[in-house]
């Protein structure tokens, strides 16, 4: 067994392929690796699908929607979003409080709905509600939305640093999986780790 003397001895390229030596294998943890790879490229597809149908449907909608609209049951939409939005902040206050990882689910979901509130506001408002709206958007639900999103974004960073899948330079779009599918375990495995630092 290794002391913490040897282990603060190694180089950050030591401790980084020694961490995923002794990391449990994705195989032990996922369903058969023919199983997985189907529901990966149906996923894929379900996706590529849906991009494929919304273009033409946004395009319909552009063309056909009438500029004003008398909406039924207003009240209980916004109600509703709201209470949504609530349960998503208490949520993410609450993992946030019991500093689980499941926080950057939430943070992140929770700031595109506050993004979506502050669009709809503003672009359902008329008369001086509109800069009433412009308002609290940008005083308010865009930049929660920005401390939300980006916050998530550096525990994403700060977890995939501590499992040295995070290199030097490295976008958190360009953060792999940590799966066995396509040898991106492989890939991973014998890249070199530089040392980096995580903005707090």
């Amino acid at each position: 067994m290794l002391t913490d003397d040897q282990i603060a001895a190694m180089t950050p390229q030591e401790r980084g392929e020694l961490i995923r030596r002794l990391a449990r294998p994705a195989d032990e943890l996922m369903p058969a690796r023919w199983l997985m790879r189907r529901m990966r490229e149906f996923r894929v597809v379900l996706m590529v699908g849906s991009v494929v149908v919304l273009v033409p449907w946004i395009v319909y909608l552009g063309l056909d929607l009438p500029r004003e609209y008398v909406a039924h049951n207003w009240d209980r939409t916004w109600v509703g979003f709201d209470i949504l939005l609530l349960v998503m902040l208490l949520l993410t206050a609450l993992l946030g409080f019991l500093r689980r990882q499941l926080l950057i689910v939430t943070a992140f979901a929770t700031g595109v709905l506050l993004v979506c509130d502050a669009w709809f506001d503003v672009m359902t408002a008329h008369g001086d509600d509109v800069f009433l709206s412009l308002g609290l958007a940008l005083a308010i639900e865009l930049p929660l939305a920005a401390v939300l999103m980006v916050g998530s974004l550096q525990l994403l960073r700060l977890s995939a640093a501590r499992l040295w899948y995070l290199d030097s330079g490295m976008r958190s779009w360009q953060i792999p999986l940590p799966l066995p599918s396509s040898h991106a375990d492989e890939a991973v495995r014998r890249r070199p780790v530089r040392r980096q630092r995580i903005p707090s």
